[in-house]
């Protein structure tokens, strides 16, 4: 009988799959999502291969697993930022801050991009977390809209606009002035492409 991780079965199955979704996470980084088998997943996380059949059916449902789990994460430390602010400039400047910090392994990893590797039905999963996060953006401009903190615009475009403009921004990982000065300045470039009143606009 395989050893129990955790002091209870419903213990043992999440600590499982964070070891899994750790060990996916390791090797997209070192070789790309194509690249890497379930056989070395499993190995990677120390978990027999067929106990990963016990959580997913196949690599791809594995990617979707986890790409749950770190938006859950991501949603939830957005909420914690964005609550107790009302002004919707600073509700922007927190949604700018908590995109820039948030590392996507499964966008950095090496190889082909995913979604000429993932089949059609995965990649709509996928998208549907990336709507999560573009749900809390509409919210926030739309305050702002109705506040008149920012002009009429249609949400349907600005949204995933400002979103491509924060999952592309390269920002340095190390802290310090060049890092704090291109946060500032990405926080600035969205208050500017959204029409907020340029006094709000830090300098």
């Amino acid at each position: 009988m395989p050893k129990i991780i955790g002091g209870s079965l419903h213990e043992h199955r999440e600590q499982t799959r964070l070891r899994l979704f750790g060990a996916l996470a390791r090797l997209m980084a070192e070789r790309g999502f194509d690249a890497v088998t379930l056989a070395e997943i499993a190995a990677e996380a120390g978990v027999g291969r067929t106990a990963v059949y016990n959580h997913f059916t196949d690599k791809e449902s594995l990617l979707v697993g986890f790409i749950t789990h770190e938006t859950e994460l991501f949603v939830a430390d957005l909420r914690a930022a964005l609550a107790g602010l009302e002004d919707p400039t600073e509700r922007l400047r927190a949604y700018v801050r908590q995109q820039v910090q948030l590392t996507r392994e499964y966008h950095l990893a090496p190889g082909p991009e995913l979604r000429s590797v993932l089949s059609r039905e995965t990649q709509a999963r996928v998208r549907e977390h990336v709507v999560m996060v573009e749900r809390i953006l509409r919210d926030v401009l739309a305050e702002g809209i109705a506040s008149g903190a920012f002009p009429d615009q249609d949400l349907d475009v600005t949204v995933p606009l400002v979103n491509a403009c924060l999952s592309g921004r390269g920002v340095p990982a190390q802290d310090g002035p060049e890092r704090r000065r291109a946060v500032a300045e990405t926080e600035a470039f969205v208050l500017r492409a959204v029409g907020a009143a340029p006094a709000l606009v830090p300098a």
